[in-house]
């Protein structure tokens, strides 16, 4: 069995940091669980469930709302969630941290409200091969109503961005660049700030998927010069539910709302309603208090870990998992990119990825198969899904001990 990697190379007590998630410590199918499909949706820290239990018992109500203290209490806590997400990802003031449901909402919102203003007949809307369908159909669905056009930055056989036909595609029609940071399917981590700097340089906007991203690394939103950057709490290590648009505030000032309600406005007769100021713009309706605490609770939690830490821990672990399960014959990687954040995509000849899947299951090693929610991206390297592997920084070496032993109980089995 590999040795523990200790406090001493990355700066945090991995054992320590198991403790803090209950969950790893249950069994499923009589086995002690191997959490592995962080990239769908990561376990949470007691610090998180108890922040969240103390806003129920302790200070639930409306926000925004009330003279009450009880409300002026919530909504201190409502919206300090929002300036530790500003401090977070660095973001230039408040205003530009709108709270949506998710990554899918942002996108949604972006591809609706930015769509509706700057999308005309034959202009052109630009994501890359790798997208997760999120951002695939808001734009589809955008384009269709403008009469615009997606076009489709192509990759290499190892799962990365064809920089050169990027340059060729960025015309006089193109609106809008939207893409993936990390390929939640491949691991890769794309040149976000170099594609971002070359739309720019033809006055494009980009708006940057930072899904799989912001787990594992530290996002500087004015570093990369994004005009647009979207997660979700569920995925780092926040609650379900909440997720956040970051965006510059001259776009977000210039877009119209995405929902109509109750706190998006600032007067309403039958004639003419007047809208709020940013963020409150498009923030229709009661929000996700929990959720907006959560995620804020999240995010300081990643700092206090430390993301450099994180990022060269879960880099080991990548390391070391791709050089074990090598050893298997005949399994096959999709996704070999240069840079790659903490995924493994694979098959193994002869099997199908559920069979090897549903094995593991029963061998308490949590893993997700199928096509990772990116059908054009499996139709690229024409295979049906994968087994995907992911890892977060409370996953151990014994961790990857176990998957690759099931891994190979599960190829002696199916072959």
């Amino acid at each position: 069995m590999a040795d523990t990697i200790t406090k001493n190379k990355v700066g945090f007590d991995i054992e320590k940091v198991r403790k803090e998630f209950p969950l790893l410590s249950r069994e499923m199918n009589g086995k002690p669980l191997v959490f592995l499909d962080s990239a769908a949706s990561s376990q949470k820290p007691q610090v998180l469930l108890d922040s969240i239990e103390h806003y129920y018992k302790h200070l639930h109500s409306n926000v925004h709302r009330g003279v009450y203290q009880l409300s002026q209490e919530a909504t201190n806590a409502h919206e300090h969630g929002r300036k530790q997400i500003q401090q977070f990802i660095n973001a230039a003031s408040d205003k530009e941290i709108i709270f949506v449901r998710g990554t899918t909402e942002g996108i949604n919102l972006v591809a609706s409200s930015y769509g509706r203003k700057f999308l005309k007949e034959g202009d052109e809307v630009l994501v890359s091969a790798m997208e997760h369908h999120s951002n695939i159909v808001p734009w589809q669905l955008a384009c269709e109503q403008a009469g615009a056009h997606l076009k489709v930055i192509p990759i290499n056989d190892k799962g990365e961005l064809l920089m050169d036909e990027l340059d060729e595609l960025l015309t006089e029609r193109t609106k809008i660049v939207s893409l993936v940071h990390v390929s939640n399917a491949l691991g890769t981590i794309n040149p976000v700030k170099e594609v971002i700097a070359k739309a720019h340089a033809k006055g494009i906007p980009v708006l940057v998927d930072g899904a799989q991203a912001i787990p594992h690394m530290k996002i500087d939103v004015q570093e990369l010069d994004a005009d647009f950057y979207v997660f979700s709490g569920h995925k780092m290590f926040g609650p379900t539910g909440i997720g956040i648009l970051y965006g510059k505030e001259k776009w977000l000032n210039e877009m119209p709302p995405y929902h109509g309600g109750g706190e998006m406005i600032k007067t309403v007769t039958f004639e003419k309603t007047t809208y709020n100021e940013l963020p409150f713009k498009f923030e229709a309706g009661t929000p996700d208090i929990e959720g907006s605490i959560g995620i804020g609770v999240a995010a300081e939690y990643i700092q206090q870990i430390g993301q450099e830490a994180i990022a060269q821990y879960e880099h080991e672990l990548l390391e070391y998992a791709t050089a074990q399960l090598s050893q298997i014959e005949g399994i096959r990687f999709v996704g070999t990119a240069d840079n790659k954040a903490s995924v493994i995509s694979f098959l193994i000849d002869g099997t199908h990825p559920y069979d090897v899947g549903t094995i593991l299951d029963k061998l308490g090693i949590a893993v997700r198969t199928g096509h990772h929610c990116t059908q054009p991206l499996m139709d690229r390297f024409d295979i049906p899904g994968t087994v995907r592997a992911s890892f977060a920084f409370y996953n151990n070496k014994e961790d990857i001990d176990r998957l690759v032993e099931g891994v190979k109980k599960a190829a002696s089995m199916l072959r």
